[in-house]
C-alpha cells in the first residue's frame, strides 16, 4: 500500500462514469471503508483521525473538574456545566468570563481547545491539556507562553488574530475546508466536508473514484494498467562502492506529488486560496517560507516553529529521492520502524552502527541515527519534534554564534570547538554534509564586507535550492552589475522559489533595467512567482502600455488582489492591500486597509508606520504625527516607531524633538545599523566625535555598509583626522568596486 497516495488521488480524477467535465466532489470517508477497510483501520485512531472533534466525552483529555490554572495573575477554571465543558479565563477585554468549549484540537502531547465567538469565529486557547503521562511531567494544564506575560490585547492572547482557528489552523486539520470570510461584514461561514483530515484531504475528492467502482468491468484493464504502471521502476539498492541506497526511480512526478499533499500541512507557508487539491502545485496554493532569521539558524537547522517541508528540502534524502511514505506510514502516521531501525531499512546497519561510524558506545545516545543526524526541538512547551534536515552534524558552524549543534545537546557541559576538534581527531576533518551555507547567511544578515562574495560562493555551489532562493533574495543589497547579471540569470531558474526570490532582489534595481524582465514573469507557470511581479508592477502606470500587455497586467493584479482579499482576516495583508490601492490611486480603500489593520492588530508596528507615510504623502502631516503617537503608546519599545516620529520632527524643523526620539531608537534597537546612521547624521554637525563613536560601535557588527562607512569618512575629516578618513575611503572603495572573480 506504500503507493496509495498517489494511486487514488490519480484514480479519484481519472474513468469516472459521471458526466466528464463535472468536478468531482467530496464523499467522505464513510465511503471508503467497504474496499479499503485495511488503510481505514489504521487510520482510525491516527493523528489525523483525531485532528480536530467536536468536545464531548470521547474526546476530551483535560482535567474539567473545576480544575484552577494560574498565569500571569489571572486564575482560569476548567469546569463542567449542564454536560458542556467550560472555562472560566479572561476574554477580549481582559475580564474573567466564562467560555464554552466546542471543539478539540489533537490528543497527544497536547491537546488544545476551541471557544466559539460571534460573526462565526473560532479561537484556540493558550492554555492546553499536557496529554503525556505524569512521569514524564504530564497530566497538567500549561501555557503556550509562559514567559511572555501575555494580556488581553497581546498578538499572542488566545481571542486575538494569531490564536484564530479559521484562518491559522482550519485548512490542515479538517477536510475540505473553506474559511468564507466576508471582509464587508467581517463575518465567517467557515465549512469543513469531514471535520478531521481524512481520505479525501489527502487523495482529493472521491466520487468520480466511486464512480468507477460502480462499473470497475469496463475500467479494470485500464485502472490496473495504471497501479502498475505507478509501481513500476521505484526501488531503492544499496550501491556495493558507497554502500549508500540509491533510488531507481521511474515515474519522479509522482515523487513530488507526494510530498506536495504533505506540504500543503507540514509547512511554514502563507495560503493563497483554498482550491488546493491532491495533485496540484503547492506553489500554485501557497507560499512557504525560505531559511529566515526568525524561523532558521544560519546553517538551516530549526529554530522556530516550522513544521518539516523546508527542512526536507535541504537534505541529502530529498535530493536521493526519499519520501515522505519512505519513512512513515500514511494512514497510521508513525515511523515503519521503531527507532534507528528506519534508518536500516536503506542504510547497511552493519556499517552506521559500527562504532568505527559513530565514535560512541554501542547503545548510547551517541551511537544513535536520529540523535546525531536529526536532533530534536521542543515546541508548543512539550512537543519534541526533529529536525528533518538529515544533517551531518557540525559543531564547527556553532563556533561563536548561538546555533546549537547534535554533538552539545548532549554534552552539556563542552563547548562547541571542543566538539570540533574531536570530530576532527575523529574524521581527520569535519565532514561537509550540506550546510555550507551557515557561514554566508551569518554574514549577509550582519552585512559584513565579505557578505557579497559569500553570497556568489553559495549560488555557485552544491547548496540545496532553499539556501539559494534565500541568499538570492539579499542579491538586490549590492546592486552592481555583476549582481545585476546574476539576478536575470536566477530569474530563469527551474526552481520556483529561486524565480521568486530573484524577482524580489530585482526590486531593488533602477526600472529600465528591471520592467521588462518582470513583465516576463507576470505569466509564471506558478502563482507564487506571479504574484511577486504583480506586486511590483501594481504602480506601472498603465496608459503606456499596448493593449495586449494591459490586459496580462490586469489579469496579474486581479489575481493579485484576489489573493489578498483571501487574507483580508489577517492585519499583515491589509497592509498589502493597502499598498496596492495606494498604487493604483484608490486612496479611500488604501486608507480603509490601514485603518482596518490596526482594528485587527492594535499593536501592528508596521500598521503605524505605514499609514503615517501615506497620510504624509497626502499632505495629512498633523494626522501623520497623531497616528505615530497613537502607535508609541500601544507599542513604547518598537524602534522604528520612534525612528520614524524622529523623521516627521525633521520635516517639520522641530530639530531638538527629533534628535530626542532618533536617540530612543537606537537605544532600543542599538544593532540596527539605519537608525545609528540617520541619529549620527542628525547630530553631527554639532557633535561630530558623538557621531564617530556611535558610527564605529555600529561599523564592528555591520562592516559592509556603505553609509556607515561614508558617514565615517566624512566625520573623520571633520574633526582633522585624515588618516582615519583616508583608511575608511579605502574600505568604501573597496565595497563600492565589488566584484567575483
Amino acid at each position: 500500500m506504500k503507493y496509495i497516495l498517489l494511486t487514488l488521488s490519480i484514480l479519484f480524477t481519472l474513468n469516472a462514469q459521471e458526466k466528464p467535465n463535472m468536478e468531482a466532489h467530496y464523499i467522505g470517508d464513510k465511503s471508503c471503508v467497504e474496499c479499503h477497510s485495511k488503510e481505514t483501520h489504521e487510520w482510525m485512531g491516527s493523528h489525523h483521525d483525531e485532528a480536530m472533534m467536536v468536545a464531548d466525552e470521547k474526546s476530551m483529555k483535560g482535567d474539567f473538574n473545576d480544575t484552577l490554572f494560574t498565569y500571569n495573575n489571572i486564575t482560569s477554571i476548567f469546569y463542567r456545566k449542564d454536560g458542556k465543558y467550560m472555562v472560566k479565563t479572561d476574554g477580549e477585554d481582559g475580564k474573567l468570563a466564562d467560555f464554552e468549549i466546542a471543539y478539540t484540537f489533537g490528543v497527544y502531547p497536547l491537546q488544545q481547545y476551541m471557544v466559539k465567538f460571534p460573526k462565526g469565529r473560532i479561537q484556540v486557547l493558550d492554555i492546553a491539556w499536557d496529554s503525556r503521562d505524569k512521569k514524564q511531567g504530564g497530566q497538567r494544564w500549561y501555557h503556550l507562553h509562559p514567559d511572555d506575560n501575555v494580556t488581553a490585547g497581546d498578538p499572542l492572547h488566545w481571542t486575538g488574530p494569531n490564536l484564530n482557528w479559521n484562518y491559522m489552523c482550519a485548512d490542515c486539520h479538517s477536510t475540505n475546508l473553506k474559511k468564507n470570510y466576508d471582509h464587508k461584514t467581517k463575518r465567517y461561514a467557515t465549512t469543513w466536508d469531514v471535520i478531521n483530515v481524512s481520505c479525501e484531504a489527502c487523495h482529493g475528492a472521491g466520487s468520480k473514484h466511486l464512480a468507477w467502482t460502480k462499473n470497475r468491468e469496463h475500467n479494470i484493464s485500464n485502472s490496473g494498467f495504471l497501479v502498475s504502471l505507478l509501481h513500476k521502476g521505484r526501488e531503492w539498492k544499496i550501491d556495493p562502492d558507497t554502500l549508500n541506497p540509491v533510488l531507481h526511480d521511474a515515474n519522479k512526478t509522482s515523487r513530488y506529488s507526494e510530498i506536495e499533499v504533505c506540504a500543503k500541512c507540514h509547512s511554514r507557508r502563507t495560503q493563497l486560496d483554498d482550491t488546493f487539491k491532491a495533485g496540484d502545485k503547492f506553489h500554485n496554493h501557497y507560499l512557504p517560507t525560505l531559511l529566515n532569521e526568525n524561523l532558521y539558524y544560519n546553517d538551516g537547522k530549526i529554530k522556530d516553529e516550522v513544521y518539516v517541508y523546508n527542512s526536507f528540502l535541504q537534505s541529502k534524502m530529498h535530493e536521493a529521492g526519499v519520501t515522505c511514505t519512505d519513512c512513515h506510514n500514511p494512514h497510521t502516521l508513525e515511523r515503519k520502524a521503531e527507532g534507528d531501525k528506519i534508518c536500516f531499512r536503506c542504510h547497511k546497519m552493519d556499517t552506521y552502527q559500527a562504532p568505527s561510524h559513530h565514535k560512541h558506545l554501542k547503545g548510547s545516545t551517541g551511537a544513535s541515527c536520529i540523535s546525531c543526524h536529526m536532533p530534536a526541538r521542543t515546541y508548543m512547551g512539550v512537543d519534541n519534534r526533529n529536525d528533518h534536515s538529515f544533517r551531518v552534524p557540525r559543531p564547527d558552524l556553532s563556533i561563536d554564534n548561538e546555533s546549537p549543534n547534535a554533538c552539545n545537546l548532549c554534552h552539556k557541559d563542552k563547548n562547541a570547538s571542543w566538539a570540533t576538534d574531536a570530530m576532527k581527531e575523529w574524521y581527520g576533518k569535519i565532514p561537509k554534509g550540506k550546510q555550507d551555507f551557515s557561514h554566508a547567511l551569518e554574514s549577509l544578515r550582519a552585512n559584513s564586507a565579505d557578505a557579497p562574495k559569500s553570497l556568489y560562493r553559495v549560488l555557485m555551489s552544491d547548496a540545496p535550492n532553499i539556501a539559494k532562493a534565500t541568499v538570492s533574495t539579499y542579491l538586490g543589497n549590492y546592486p552592481t552589475k555583476q549582481t545585476y547579471t546574476t539576478t536575470m540569470q536566477m530569474l530563469r531558474n527551474k526552481d520556483v522559489s529561486i524565480r521568486r526570490s530573484a524577482l524580489q532582489a530585482m526590486e531593488a534595481f533602477p526600472p529600465k533595467l528591471r520592467v521588462k524582465e518582470i513583465f516576463k514573469l507576470l505569466q509564471d507557470p506558478m502563482k507564487t512567482v506571479r504574484m511577486e511581479a504583480a506586486r511590483q508592477l501594481s504602480s506601472f502606470p498603465l496608459g503606456q502600455l499596448e493593449s495586449t500587455k494591459r490586459q496580462i497586467l490586469e489579469e496579474a493584479l486581479t489575481e493579485y488582489e484576489n489573493i489578498l482579499l483571501f487574507a483580508v482576516d489577517r492585519p499583515e495583508t491589509q497592509l498589502s492591500l493597502a499598498l496596492l490601492y495606494t498604487n493604483k490611486n484608490e486612496f479611500a480603500k488604501a486608507e480603509e486597509a490601514y485603518k482596518e489593520a490596526i482594528r485587527l492588530q492594535i499593536k501592528l508596528v508596521p500598521a503605524y508606520v505605514n499609514y503615517s507615510d501615506f497620510l504624509d504623502r497626502q499632505k495629512r502631516n498633523q494626522e501623520a504625527f497623531e497616528i505615530l503617537t497613537k502607535g508609541i503608546e500601544q507599542i513604547p519599545t518598537a524602534g522604528i516607531l520612534h525612528h520614524s516620529l524622529g523623521l516627521w520632527y525633521i520635516r517639520s524643523k522641530e530639530k531638538e524633538k527629533a534628535n530626542k526620539s532618533l536617540k530612543k531608537a537606537v537605544e532600543l534597537e542599538a544593532n540596527n545599523s539605519r537608525f545609528t546612521y540617520v541619529y549620527a547624521v542628525a547630530i553631527g554637525g554639532t557633535n561630530p566625535k558623538e557621531a564617530i563613536k556611535l558610527l564605529e560601535r555600529s561599523y564592528k557588527q555591520h562592516t559592509g555598509n556603505l553609509q556607515l562607512v561614508s558617514g565615517l569618512v566624512y566625520y573623520y575629516k571633520q574633526v582633522n583626522n585624515l588618516t582615519k578618513s583616508l583608511e575608511y575611503e579605502k574600505k568604501l572603495k573597496e565595497l563600492q568596486s565589488f566584484s567575483v572573480r
